[in-house]
């Protein structure tokens, strides 16, 4: 009897965003998925790395081929992929992660604004049409809210390296199956074709996440997400499934272009085996020429119990900032320092950054923790902002909040009062 049905069902993953979308967030991305060469300023990807592909909007049925396509003809097959996508069809993205797959990609989540489209939009016709044009795309990079959702993940699996900066998103939720069905079917015959065609789509799916090395937790936790949800994966999350296995996933410094300009970095650090992740973040103010101050915040450890400092360093053991008792902010301890302009040369002439943590314990002894950060985008950073920055000696005006960072709560945008 089968063999009389003329069915067309299609697997299908919502366009969606962290939160329901709604259709004016749609509009922010191309309806097909565009791949596309860009270029950037020096270390734009990373260290020595000013060109990459990105790969964004949602994922359509014809997505496979064009994609296949441009990745046969790419000649330089070193150059990292960016992704932002809201999702789409699921089949083509099984495709295209085995490309992605048998190129060894290096894979991250980011956003890519090609600097010759018009303020405020990458998605209408002028853009479009530079984005598709062929050549390489003049663009910069941005990480924060970024997003890989639904079927873009399964892109992002593809990839060989995957990194996923601490201020951006994938997400994940289970599959819909749609019907368009011709011809003269009863309701039971109906439910008995989706039943199969949902077994044999989650079967496929499960095979798919476990071929490209990821734990089989992901495809248990996708089965329980609605498809009308969204899950965006936590840091252990991502951490515990192997999608990205870094122990100190960290942001470059990025200038932020606020009422109150500033620089700021985020990172995600381990706590023991992986089962937890602790955010902290960096925001670098220029008062004036001469004098900046750095702010640094971190979810609050209630199990630590024992006071702690801050030591920056840099260099031969050159002291930047903090060694203050921190201020607490709810759930967050904030620590702040003025940087002296010696400290501040110091500091953008370093190529990492060491934190200090100290402990003291019931004896009273002090006990040193130390980890590092990198400087990546630090240089130029700095640069903007000091364009911002007052000649006089007094602070600069503030206003009344900086933007928080995805997991940092909003605090003064006047570092000084936050802790003396």
């Amino acid at each position: 009897m089968m063999l009389r049905l003329f069915l067309l069902a299609v697997l299908l993953l919502v366009h969606g965003e962290v939160r329901a979308q709604t259709q004016a967030e749609k509009a922010g991305f191309a309806p097909k998925l565009l791949i596309y060469n860009a270029r950037g300023p020096a270390n734009a990807c990373g260290p020595g790395c000013d060109r990459w592909i990105a790969i964004e909007g949602q994922v359509d049925d014809g997505s496979a081929a064009r994609i296949s396509r441009f990745l046969r003809d790419a000649k330089d097959s070193k150059r990292p992929i960016y992704f932002h996508s809201p999702g789409g069809s699921v089949r083509p993205s099984y495709f295209i992660a085995r490309v992605l797959r048998s190129r060894k990609a290096v894979g991250r989540i980011g956003r890519t604004i090609a600097t010759g489209c018009a303020r405020g939009t990458q998605v209408d016709a002028a853009c479009l049409k530079l984005k598709m044009a062929g050549g390489e795309v003049e663009a910069e990079l941005t990480t924060r809210n970024a997003m890989c959702n639904s079927a873009c993940t399964y892109l992002f699996l593809g990839a060989t390296t995957r990194e996923v900066a601490p201020d951006a998103f994938v997400a994940v939720h289970n599959s819909r199956l749609t019907l368009h069905a011709r011809g003269p079917f009863s309701a039971q015959q109906i439910a008995d074709f989706k039943q199969r065609s949902m077994a044999s789509a989650d079967r496929e799916r499960a095979a798919f996440v476990v071929s490209m090395g990821i734990s089989r937790q992901l495809d248990d936790l996708i089965k329980t997400v609605k498809f009308e949800s969204l899950h965006v994966l936590t840091r252990a999350e991502l951490y515990r499934f192997g999608i990205d296995s870094r122990s100190l996933p960290e942001t470059a410094w990025t200038f932020e272009l606020d009422s109150r300009p500033y620089i700021r970095k985020i990172a995600a650090a381990k706590q023991g085996d992986g089962a937890t992740f602790r955010t902290m973040e960096w925001r670098l103010f220029c008062e004036n020429k001469d004098r900046a101050r750095l702010m640094f915040a971190r979810e609050f450890d209630p199990a630590a119990g024992a006071l702690k400092t801050m030591i920056l360093t840099a260099g031969q053991d050159k002291s930047i900032a903090f060694g203050k008792i921190p201020a607490r902010v709810g759930k967050y301890e904030v620590w702040n320092d003025v940087v002296a302009p010696d400290a501040m040369q110091v500091m953008l002439a370093a190529s990492s950054l060491h934190m200090g943590e100290g402990t003291v314990d019931a004896e009273g002894k002090t006990k040193l923790a130390t980890f590092d950060i990198d400087t990546l985008g630090l240089g130029a950073s700095w640069m903007r902002l000091l364009t911002s920055c007052p000649a006089n000696s007094r602070p600069a005006a503030t206003s009344s909040s900086v933007p928080a960072a995805p997991a940092i709560p909003a605090i003064s945008a006047d570092p000084a009062t936050a802790s003396k």
